[in-house]
């Protein structure tokens, strides 16, 4: 990895957060603290039919990140994305990209996007995250699903998030 450009560190976090989880915001803050500057990177992804919009799932993250900006002592930016991932980490100059990882299942996926991503920018590397204990069944397409059936989601994403995920639901009821 190359050296960090006047001393700072800058590591790019990318999803869909579709919707945001606690589990995401989890990974937000321990990366956090890794680095000089981190970027969360919300992608557009229609090809995955969000249930949210991207600005809304933008803001989203960027209100549901004030807890975790105090507690972290940085501001973490938020910025969508619609490009090859690696362009985008090159764009905001991102030196590290980072994946959590909730089970093995998840290894083979990232494990060769991690190796394609090198491929294309050598100097950029990848980091995985395992989620917190709590944390590691949480999917936001089991979060979706659950909403979508009636379920109590309140326990896996942040009262805003909920809010919006389930007037959503409601309004395509």
């Amino acid at each position: 990895m190359s050296e960090p450009q006047n001393g700072v560190l800058v590591g790019l976090y990318p999803g869909t957060f579709d919707p945001v989880t606690n589990g995401h915001l989890d990974v937000i803050g321990r990366a956090a603290g890794m680095f000089s500057r981190l970027v969360v990177g919300v992608a557009v992804n229609a090809g995955k039919a969000p249930l949210l919009p991207i600005e809304e799932r933008v803001e989203l993250v960027q209100a549901e990140l004030a807890a975790v900006n105090a507690r972290a002592g940085v501001q973490v930016e938020v910025r969508p994305f619609d490009c090859l991932l690696i362009h985008f980490a090159q764009s905001v100059g991102a030196r590290v990209i980072v994946r959590g990882l909730r089970a093995v299942s998840d290894f083979d996926y990232e494990f060769q996007m991690a190796g394609m991503n090198y491929r294309l920018d050598s100097g950029i590397e990848t980091v995985f995250l395992m989620a917190s204990e709590r944390h590691q069944f949480i999917a936001s397409r089991l979060v979706k699903e659950v909403a979508f059936l009636g379920g109590d989601i309140a326990s896996f994403v942040p009262p805003l998030t909920r809010e919006r995920v389930l007037a959503r639901v409601r309004a395509r009821g």
